[in-house]
C-alpha cells in the first residue's frame, strides 16, 4: 500500500474510533518552541511539571531515532454541565476545571492512539510508533499546530475552528514518512480578551504563560497557597477555565460526543466540606477516574478550604476546628486556621488561640497569627 492511501484509510479509520481531528506533520525540530522554552526557563516561568530537557522537547528523533512523521489527534470534550447542582448557603460547592470532567482523559486518548498504532501496523510491515499524551516530552500543542489540527491562542491553548479549545490532544510519531499538513493562520487578531481576564496576570502577554503565577499550577501545589492566590482562587479546586470560558472562539461551542467525557455533577462540583472528611481509600474510588486527582486529596482539601473562606461559610467552622486541632498536615492545619479568621464568626478568636497555645509548627503558627489579624481589622 503507498503511503497516500495509507493516510487516506487511517483518517478514514480516525474517523470510526471517534476521534474529531486529526492532522500529520514532520519530525523535524520545532525551532520556534526551543527559543520560546529556553526564553520561559531563564524568566522562570515554567510550571516544573514539565517532562525531559529542552532538545528531546523540541527535537522529535531524540524520542525515537527513526522518527519520520508525527500524527496529532484531538477529541472534543463538554465545556457545560447538564443538571449542574448549585452552590448554595450551608451546601458550598467546589468545581474542577473542564478538562478534568469525566474519564481521565490520558487515558481516553491512549487508548484512541494506540488503536491508530495497531491499524497501521496491521496495513503495513516494519511499522514502529510511539504514543504521548500530555505527560511526554513533546509539546502536544506544538505539534497539534504544526500539523493543521488548529492554532494556539494568545491564551497559549491549541484553538479549533470547529470545537474551540474544548479539545484534548494527543500524538503519535511514527516512522511512516506521511505527507504533512499545512498549520494554519493564527486566528486571534486584535483580539486580547483572555489576556485582560485572567485572574492573576499569568497569560504576561499573548502567547506568553507565567506558569508560576497560573491558577491553574497554584491549585497543584501543595504547599500553603501565597496569600495572594488565595484571593483569586474562588471556589476552584482543581484547574481553572477563565482564559477559555471568555475566548470568543468558544462562544456557543459544547459537545457531547464521548460518554466517558461526561462529568458526573457531584463529582465535577463536589460539596466543599464533606471533601475535607474524605479518606484516602473513599477518595481514590469516587475521583481517582478522574484526571484532577492524580496530586492527591491534600492540595484539592487545602482548595476546599480557601473556597469555603471566599464563601465566608458559617457552617464549615466546626469542621475547620477539627483540622485546625487534629490534622498532621501542618498545610491543612495553618489553612484551617487561617480560613477560621476570614469566615470570622464571633467565637474565631477563641478557637484560633486555643489551638495555637498548643501549636509547635511555625509556618502553622504563622497561618494562625494571619486569621487573628483578618479579626483585629473586623473590631
Amino acid at each position: 500500500m503507498n503511503i497516500e492511501e495509507l493516510k487516506k484509510e487511517l483518517i478514514e479509520y480516525s474517523q470510526e474510533i471517534g476521534i474529531q481531528k486529526i492532522g500529520f506533520t514532520t519530525t523535524d525540530t520545532f525551532d520556534t518552541l526551543k527559543q520560546r522554552l529556553i526564553v520561559q526557563q531563564s524568566l522562570k516561568f515554567q510550571s516544573g511539571f514539565e517532562k525531559g530537557s529542552i532538545e528531546e522537547r523540541t527535537t522529535p528523533t531524540q524520542l525515537m531515532p527513526k522518527a519520520q512523521s508525527i500524527i496529532s489527534i484531538a477529541l472534543a470534550y463538554p465545556s457545560r454541565m447538564k443538571d449542574a447542582p448549585k452552590s448554595r448557603k450551608g451546601e458550598r460547592r467546589g468545581i474542577f476545571a473542564r478538562a478534568s470532567w469525566g474519564k481521565d482523559y490520558h487515558d481516553v486518548l491512549r487508548e484512541k492512539l494506540n488503536l491508530l498504532g495497531e491499524f497501521l501496523q496491521e496495513k503495513m510491515d516494519g511499522v514502529a510508533y510511539k504514543a504521548m499524551v500530555d505527560t511526554g516530552e513533546l509539546s502536544d500543542r506544538a505539534v497539534a499546530e504544526r500539523a493543521g489540527v488548529g492554532f494556539v491562542g494568545k491564551n497559549c491553548n491549541l484553538i479549533t475552528e470547529e470545537y474551540g479549545s474544548w479539545v484534548y490532544l494527543g500524538e503519535l510519531i511514527t516512522n511512516i514518512p506521511f505527507e504533512p499538513d499545512e498549520p494554519l493562520e493564527e486566528g486571534c487578531g486584535d483580539c486580547n480578551k483572555c489576556v485582560d481576564a485572567c485572574p492573576t496576570g499569568a497569560i504576561v502577554q499573548g502567547g506568553q504563560l507565567n506558569a508560576q503565577r497560573c491558577v491553574a499550577y497554584q491549585t497543584l501545589t501543595k504547599g500553603f497557597l501565597p496569600d495572594e492566590f488565595r484571593e483569586k482562587l474562588g471556589n476552584r479546586i482543581y484547574g481553572c477555565d477563565t482564559c477559555q470560558i471568555v475566548c470568543p472562539k468558544n462562544k456557543g461551542v459544547d459537545y457531547h460526543l464521548h460518554p466517558e467525557m461526561e462529568p458526573d455533577p457531584e463529582l465535577a462540583k463536589p460539596k466543599l466540606i464533606p471533601l475535607l472528611k474524605i479518606s484516602n481509600r473513599e477518595f481514590k474510588e469516587k475521583f481517582g477516574y478522574m484526571s484532577g486527582s492524580w496530586r492527591g486529596k491534600k492540595p484539592i482539601q487545602r482548595n476546599a478550604i480557601v473556597a469555603l473562606a471566599h464563601y465566608k461559610e458559617e457552617t464549615a467552622i466546626e469542621t475547620l476546628e477539627e483540622l485546625m486541632h487534629k490534622d498532621p498536615r501542618p498545610v491543612i492545619r495553618g489553612t484551617a486556621a487561617w480560613a477560621i479568621g476570614k469566615i470570622g464568626r464571633h467565637d474565631a478568636r477563641d478557637m484560633i488561640e486555643k489551638a495555637k497555645a498548643k501549636e509547635q509548627d511555625e509556618d502553622v503558627l504563622f497561618e494562625m497569627d494571619k486569621g487573628l489579624e483578618f479579626l483585629t481589622e473586623r473590631v
